[in-house]
């Protein structure tokens, strides 16, 4: 079997749960399986320069992971006008000459793209995975208003709200272009009953989508930390540090906290990249406010274990619905209890007073007294730990994935 994966950036440059979700099960399906194919990258100047004369370049020293220098994104229409960077896709998917395709993001490929593989390998069959809602939302794909409120989804009112200067015309091309982008995929998949459910209130046929859960590469639980007295009072985030994310929420949490002389510590981790200089100044002064928190930047995923054994609680203060977070997942592996917004994917995820608690989304003050909760309820937290479920590694995903593929090429597994 020969499969081209694509993914809007690469883990190693951009180690965002889709990028990093996308490589390993491209990984294990090659070295578990066989499986043969590509994983292609598309990247810009931003994450890293182009090395001149060319528009292909392996990354890492492995010469099946591959990216793509493509410019001039239109994140509206997700349209790639960039002609020269599409050519030099060609001949490389000839080359591959890929049964199957599976693209994990439309971000800077955009809908050229999918037809360009229609031509260049027409007997392939085509997968998606829709790891968030760009296909039916221009708002960066995570049905969020500019004014920061939760959006159940698409309508045009709601739409241009959201972009005063567009037209209405504007709308509903860009719905008509989605549709026909993606009518003719033998499967979308989505990781939660959630994001699938989003789809079809906004008019997608329900049977075109697969529920395909996340899933995360084995490693050793961390050791809890010692906890004299019982005390439960360490708090981590891990991701990246964006205004989605919510670490502002939880940096505002922090501080009500610390001014109401409750004893505590929160550690975020993840690297703040890409961020506006607004934002940045902005973060930078709720971290000041917050005298019990601390900054540890950017992490590998060989660090991740050590981190968590400092900590007794994963916070996923997310501010829009989400659709399945990988942290909650490697939460679960540490059998850290996790404390997520109570709407959407993280919802769906972490069962409220079984392996987690759910605090309101986007309000600190809310957050704070969930916070407080944990630390001083006794034996909450021990509870919630014998309530976490083993969650789904990356072999399993890999052979739900495998069978699907087998399936979309009408062949019958061994």
């Amino acid at each position: 079997m020969r499969i081209l994966h694509l993914c809007h950036n690469h883990p190693d440059l951009q180690p965002g749960g889709t990028e990093v979700l996308a490589r390993t099960l491209f990984r294990e399906l090659r070295d578990r399986h066989g499986v043969e194919g590509l994983f292609l990258a598309a990247v810009t100047g931003a994450h890293r320069e182009r090395r001149p004369g060319t528009m292909l370049q392996s990354i890492g020293g492995a010469p099946d992971e591959m990216l793509v220098w493509l410019g001039h994104f239109d994140r509206f229409f997700l349209s790639q006008p960039d002609t020269y960077g599409l050519a030099s896709l060609a001949p490389l998917i000839e080359s591959v000459n890929p049964q199957l395709v599976h693209i994990h993001h439309p971000l800077l490929f955009g809908v050229e793209t999918i037809d360009l593989i229609r031509r260049a390998a027409p007997r392939a069959r085509l997968i998606f995975t829709a790891h968030d809602f760009f296909a039916i939302c221009a708002q960066e794909g995570q049905l969020l208003t500019t004014e920061g409120r939760l959006c159940p989804g698409p309508s045009l009112d709601a739409c241009q709200r959201c972009f005063p200067g567009r037209a209405g015309a504007d709308f509903v091309m860009r719905d008509l272009q989605m549709r026909d982008a993606f009518q003719d995929f033998d499967r979308i998949l989505v990781p939660s009953a959630f994001a699938r459910d989003r789809f079809v209130a906004a008019g997608w046929p329900a049977a075109r989508f697969t529920v395909m859960p996340n899933g995360i590469a084995e490693s050793v639980p961390a050791p809890h930390r010692p906890a004299p007295g019982g005390r439960r009072d360490r708090f981590g985030f891990f991701g990246h540090i964006s205004r989605f994310k919510g670490g502002l929420v939880l940096l505002g949490a922090s501080q009500q906290l610390s001014a109401a002389g409750i004893d505590h510590r929160v550690a975020l981790n993840g690297a703040a990249a890409y961020q506006s200089d607004t934002f940045m100044e902005e973060f930078r002064g709720a971290l000041a406010g917050a005298p019990a928190a601390r900054h540890n930047g950017a992490y590998t995923s060989a660090e991740l274990g050590r981190l968590m054994a400092e900590v007794d609680w994963v916070v996923v203060p997310s501010v829009w619905w989400e659709n399945a977070p990988l942290v909650i997942l490697e939460a679960f592996r540490h059998r850290r209890p996790v404390i997520s917004g109570n709407v959407g994917g993280m919802a769906e995820m972490v069962r409220n007073g079984v392996d987690g608690l759910h605090a309101p989304v986007n309000d600190p003050a809310g957050l704070a007294q969930v916070l407080r909760r944990a630390i001083e309820t006794e034996g909450l937290w021990e509870s919630l730990v014998a309530g976490i479920q083993r969650p789904p590694g990356i072999a399993e995903i890999a052979d739900r994935h495998l069978k699907l593929y087998q399936d979309a090429l009408g062949l019958v597994p061994a």
